[in-house]
């Protein structure tokens, strides 16, 4: 995606949030060949100054135009059922965050050391099924929590609600997916893009 083009998105998701929280009605879609092509994406919204959580939804796998899929993961992370929602008072004091999702692709491995080999830190985004459950982590996480590939599949694991060696299972279906990130650098501010690593 074209720098651009992340900051349109970005912002875009700026003004979801910001109609959410306030009740007001949200004005056009951005337009464009990458907006109405389908992919997955996450909407990200952390307290300012820092990176404290406030809100993260969105789509693992391109099932609906990106422009509707950020609509729709900006509303949702408003609603974050991990926190109260996000009231109008808090928005100049949040960042706003896209990042946009290549497909979950699975990987094959044949047991847990391979499985591990095959994770790079910086550049995977983990997802974890297994017998109904499913965690994700996006792959900003681990970088700024300074976990390896083991604490990756560890926190995956128990984001999914599972044991925190579930991804060990044999059962268990690892996919990776890549990301990239767009960022406002502070409430209302510049929107970058994010380097991972």
């Amino acid at each position: 995606m074209e720098t651009d083009q992340g900051k349109s998105a970005t912002r875009f998701a700026r003004s979801v949030v910001e109609a959410e929280a306030s009740g007001r009605i949200l004005g056009e879609r951005p337009d464009g060949f990458v907006f109405s092509e389908p992919r997955g994406v996450f909407v990200t919204l952390n307290r300012h100054p820092g990176v404290e959580l406030r809100g993260c939804i969105g789509y693992p796998y391109p099932v609906m135009p990106l422009a509707k899929a950020i609509e729709e993961s900006a509303r949702s992370a408003c609603h974050d059922p991990r926190f109260p929602d996000l009231s109008p008072d808090e928005l100049s004091g949040i960042v706003v965050e896209v990042t946009v999702l290549t497909a979950p692709e699975v990987i094959r491995s044949s047991g847990p050391a391979d499985l591990l080999e095959s994770i790079r830190v910086g550049r995977d985004g983990l997802m974890l099924d297994l017998m109904g459950y499913r965690g994700l982590l996006l792959p900003q996480v681990p970088v700024e929590l300074g976990w390896d590939a083991r604490e990756f599949l560890e926190a995956l694991s128990m984001k999914a609600g599972l044991p925190r060696r579930a991804w060990e299972d044999p059962r268990a279906t690892v996919s990776r997916f890549e990301g990239e990130v767009f960022s406002e650098t502070e409430p209302y501010g510049e929107v970058v893009r994010r380097s991972i690593a």
